[in-house]
This record gives C-alpha cells, structure tokens and sequence, in this order.
C-alpha cells in the first residue's frame, strides 16, 4: 500500500527536511512547515529513522473542505480508517483551526473522534463503546481556510529526542534545531568543526552523527513499530540498513568549547552515550581565548542571547570577543545564530548572509560570514 506522508518541520527548514527527503530518493513537494511525499511502510519507518531536522511523520488520510459540522463527520466518516485502526485501537484526536468556518476547536475534536468511532464500529459490527485498550493512533485534525486535513503520526515523542541527551542544562538547542544549523554551513566530514559555545555538546553531537552517517533515530523506538500493521522484521531490515550505512572508520575533527566547565561534563556524557566520545572533543575554554593554526573550518555557535540566558551586557560581550577571536580566520566559516538583530554591531563585521530561523517560538537570524575558497 502507497501513503501519502508528511514530515513536519520548525518555520524556516522545512527547505532542509524537502532535501533530506530527495537525497532519500522520494519526490517531494515542500509548503510551509512540512514536506509532502509518498512510501510504503519501509518508508515510514526509514524516514522516522533517518530525517536529522523533521519534527514527525504523520500519514495523511484524508483532505476535503467542509463548513458545516456534518459536512465534517460525513467526509470523516467516509475515509478508511480501517486500513489503519484495529477494532480496540486507542485514537486520542488533537486539533486546530486557523481562518475557516468551523472555529470551534473542542467541538471540531469531538465531531472527528465521533465520526471515526462510529466508522470502526460499523466495521467490525460493535454496538456501544470501543475498547481503545490497544496501540495508540494520534490524530490530527487541521483546518485552514476551511481545508480539512486529518492525519496519523507515526512517530511518538518528536524527532529531535534522539535519546542521547542525558543532561541538557539551561537554555538547550533541539538536536533538530542543531543538525539543521550544521546542514546549512559548507562543512565536509574533511574539515575541522567546532562550536566555541557549545553548552550540552547538541551541535558538535549531531556533527559527528553527520559526519559518520548514523541514522539520528538509530538509538530510540517510534510510536508505529507497535502497531499492527508495520512488521516487526521490517524495522529489523531497516535497523540493519542503517547501521550498514554508518561509516564508523572515518577521522573526525570536531571540537566544543565552553566557558562553563559543568556544561563540559554534561557535553561529554552526552557524546559517550550518543557512542561518539572518540569523534568529539570536548574542554573549557571562553569564546576569548579561543586561537587555532587549522584552515578551512566552520564554526557554529548558538551563544546565550538576551532573552533567551541572562543579561544582554554578557550577551554582548560574548559577540566582541567572538568578533576578535575569529576576526584572524580568514580561511574558516563562521555561522552565529541569535534573536538579537544587532548581533554584526557588537560582533563588529556585517555578515556575508543572514537567514531568518525560529529557535521553538523565538525569532532567530543565523549570521553567516563566509572564509576564503580553498
């Protein structure tokens, strides 16, 4: 069976999760916010394991306009929900509306959850309440400009719990978040990689993961491995796939630095349990003092900005040094990402690029100032 499938993404890469999809090999179709493609249950299970900047992958069953309530439960009623839910599957419904005629959340919740009950129990020919003590099937239902979309997620808790981050200290980048900021520099698995700011280790984690081609989701289980439709073998095959792909043999040069020794502990036990402490190293060091003879390298920071970790004065002393401390190298690449606009003021250089990136719901600019070509 062919599904339609939806991986969704944070506002500002879901450019990114539309190549990681065509570099999986699926045609794609990219809107904001998420990327459409279609695949059969292996690749469900391969997009869950492999997609490094997604939220989820949710399969959508349905779309249609509808404005009135029972135009709502006659379309629902009619897809086929059971090609996906057994007789005792648990369907918790979660919803939202944006600009269209059916506003009212709760009561456009209630109308799905009715409508798909009263399918099922058609179905499998039951009279009162179903059980829903089986496996969990969330639902969406997604109304914008009176366009229904209702959808499944395969995935349980999002993409970005890897399953590594033992300790994440005070204001952590989602591991999404941190593969992203590293797909969108130049760097090559060749090059030497460090975050100066690097706080629990994410940015430099997710680099080793890149750089030695370890599927993300290899190390954590996904909502849809328990139903009852997606075979136990398969994930196997897959699981097996992945860790054929993973190049374990290539040297890495990646550093992280941080001023905070703690953070430096939790960095390292982050890495070792993400099985990467022999390709990341991590030590104490401020942004200040930070001097290397290596050409060609990138540098990704996520420094504290005002609103985000303490007073901006810090903020902004962190953006001079770094300005001085990178200002020598003239072959590496520097990519800064902060909600603070004046960011190229303090750190003393117009950037070569800016891309607006929202950090969860903070509006963020990833500042980038490009070295000189080898």
């Amino acid at each position: 069976m062919t599904y339609q499938l939806l991986a969704t993404a944070a506002s500002g890469i879901e450019a990114l999760v539309g190549n990681e999809l065509k570099d999986m090999g699926y045609n794609v179709e990219v809107e904001n916010g998420r990327a459409r493609f279609e695949g059969d249950k292996e690749d469900i299970a391969k997009a869950n394991l492999w997609l490094r900047t997604a939220d989820r992958v949710k399969i959508i069953v349905g779309e249609f306009e509808a404005k009135t309530f029972d135009d709502l439960y006659e379309q629902t009623k009619a897809l086929p929900w059971d090609d996906y839910l057994a007789m005792d599957s648990a369907f918790p419904v979660s919803g939202k509306s944006i600009k269209s005629t059916l506003y009212s959340v709760p009561d456009v919740q209630r109308i799905v959850n009715k409508a798909i009950a009263d399918k099922i129990k058609a179905v499998y020919h039951r009279r009162g309440m179903l059980p829903e003590t089986g496996a969990k099937f969330p639902i969406e239902v997604a109304i914008r400009k009176d366009k229904v979309l209702l959808t499944i997620d395969t995935t349980g808790p999002s993409l970005f719990k890897r399953g590594y981050r033992i300790d994440k200290g005070g204001a952590p980048l989602k591991e999404n978040m941190a593969a992203a900021l590293v797909m969108l520099t130049t760097w090559r698995k060749d090059r030497p990689f460090v975050d100066p700011t690097c706080g629990s280790g994410t940015i430099p984690i997710e680099a080793a993961l890149i750089g030695h081609n370890i599927a993300p989701g290899f190390n954590r289980s996904f909502l849809c491995e328990d139903w009852h439709w997606m075979p136990k073998e398969l994930w196997q095959k897959v699981r097996m796939d992945a860790e054929e792909q993973a190049d374990y043999d290539i040297e890495l040069d990646i550093l992280g630095t941080d001023i905070d020794g703690r953070m430096i502990e939790i960095a390292k036990a982050n890495a070792l349990e993400a099985g990467l402490s022999h390709s990341v190293e991590f030590k104490q060091l401020q942004v200040a003092d930070f001097k290397t003879d290596k050409e060609f390298g990138i540098i990704v920071s996520n420094p504290p900005y005002g609103e985000r970790l303490g007073d901006p004065e810090q903020a902004y002393q962190i953006y001079r040094d770094m300005g001085q401390a990178f200002r020598p190298l003239t072959t590496w690449s520097k990519y800064i990402i902060t909600s603070d606009l004046d960011f190229e003021e303090h750190y003393g250089q117009k950037a070569t690029k800016k891309r607006k990136l929202y950090n969860g719901y903070l509006r963020t600019d990833y500042f980038q100032y490009w070295g000189k070509r080898k």
